[in-house]
């Protein structure tokens, strides 16, 4: 059976380090933070209207990837974890649980990756409280076309248990290290990526492949669950410009979703190597040990997502992560306030910028936002209710009720 993440290998005009992506991406949140159904279905009704942003192939139910990222659904889990596992789960923000992929059909493999990624969370002090089968439906309705389900990953969801004097800051910066470590470990250990983490976090969680946009909630089963309640919802629909499609490549990642393209994505991931050789953070004491930071086979996307999340869980806030990675043209900007150009002229020492074109929508289940590259080139548009919700998108595509 063809690995989840298979694609060709350079040759000819081909970099698989120049993938890019170009697609539909959405959001709803609740401003008042309150979880609900309705912030989920809606999202999802997004995303269903998406289908002309992202791509399939021949095959009409082989989509180029969809998904969807949202905050941890607490009341759902408690549920699904008493009923299937047994297994009572702590406080909201006490755990953290992520989707892992596997090799389909290799258990053996499957079983020793798991072994792996438990002792990494002992040494690190936590608790592994349980794995559960996350439950999918391949043949729902018109089912995964042949492409998809011929590479289709088998899928369990982790839940880790915080240490008794773990704070929110630290158990969020220990998942990384937990998930970088074990993904360096298994690489060396099998000489290719044996596992891939859509998400580990006790705030937000993905749910994604490769899929259309209307297939997501039929594959995922969790997502049609009236228990499954969110306040913060990103959705997107993938087109792989010119490069192929995955199930490790479907969008949003960790902790955003992207249209467009990073045109410098070279330099920025050399330039973040270089880096390397004396990154430090008092929150991540081995975070040495976590290089390298991007991920070599990814997406312009995903190394993206890969620095912000170190820059997130380094001690920066989101807001300030993104603006150092994607600043305002703002060494001719008149009419710009002289704090915030001093912001990105110190910062501009630190980070060189990810230029695209480019729109990124990000959440870290606290912060929700969006922004354009300094070239400007991406629509997006987003509306705030009476009812203290925001809605938003590329170009505001999103369909109406």
């Amino acid at each position: 059976m063809p690995h989840f993440d298979d694609y060709p290998k350079a040759q000819g005009l081909y970099n698989p380090n120049l993938e890019k992506d170009a697609c539909g991406v959405g959001f709803v949140a609740d401003l008042t933070g309150q979880p609900s159904r309705r912030t989920v279905v809606d999202a999802l009704h997004v995303l269903n209207h998406l289908t002309h942003r992202g791509a399939c192939g021949c095959e009409q139910e082989t989509g180029d990837g969809a998904g969807i990222l949202c905050s941890i659904p607490h009341t759902f889990f408690q549920k699904v974890c008493k009923a299937e596992m047994g297994l009572d789960l702590p406080e909201k923000g006490r755990y953290a649980a992520g989707i892992f992929f596997f090799e389909k059909g290799n258990d053996a493999k499957t079983a020793e990756s798991k072994k792996m990624i438990d002792d990494i969370v002992k040494e690190l002090g936590q608790k592994v409280l349980g794995w559960r089968k996350l439950p999918v439906r391949p043949t729902h309705n018109k089912g995964l076309g042949a492409t998809a389900l011929a590479c289709e990953p088998y899928m369990e969801q982790l839940f880790i248990g915080a240490s008794d004097d773990a704070k929110a800051e630290q158990f969020e910066a220990v998942l990384y290290m937990i998930r970088r470590k074990a993904a360096i470990a298994g690489r060396a250990k099998y000489g290719e990526k044996n596992f891939y983490v859509c998400s580990l976090s006790s705030n937000v969680i993905t749910y994604k492949g490769m899929l259309k946009s209307e297939q997501v909630m039929e594959y995922f089963a969790d997502l049609d669950d009236d228990d499954f309640h969110s306040h913060v919802a990103l959705v997107h629909s993938r087109f792989a410009t010119n490069t192929f499609p995955g199930w490790s490549r479907a969008h949003p990642y960790r902790y955003v979703c992207h249209n467009g393209e990073i045109n410098t994505v070279c330099g920025n991931k050399n330039w973040q190597r270089a880096r390397e050789g004396v990154i430090s953070s008092p929150l991540m004491p081995q975070l040495q040990e976590c290089c390298p930071i991007v991920d070599p086979e990814g997406s312009d996307s995903q190394a993206f997502d890969n620095v912000l999340e170190m820059l997130l869980l380094a001690g920066r806030t989101l807001p300030e992560a993104c603006m150092m990675m994607m600043p305002e043209a703002w060494q001719n900007a008149d009419l710009m306030d002289e704090d915030k150009k001093a912001f990105y002229k110190f910062n501009a020492a630190l980070m060189e910028p990810w230029d695209g074109p480019a729109l990124v929508c990000f959440t870290d289940g606290k912060y929700l936002g969006a922004s354009l590259d300094r070239n400007g080139l991406r629509p997006c548009r987003y509306y705030v209710t009476k009812d203290q919700r925001v809605i938003g998108g590329a170009g505001g595509g999103g369909g109406h009720r």
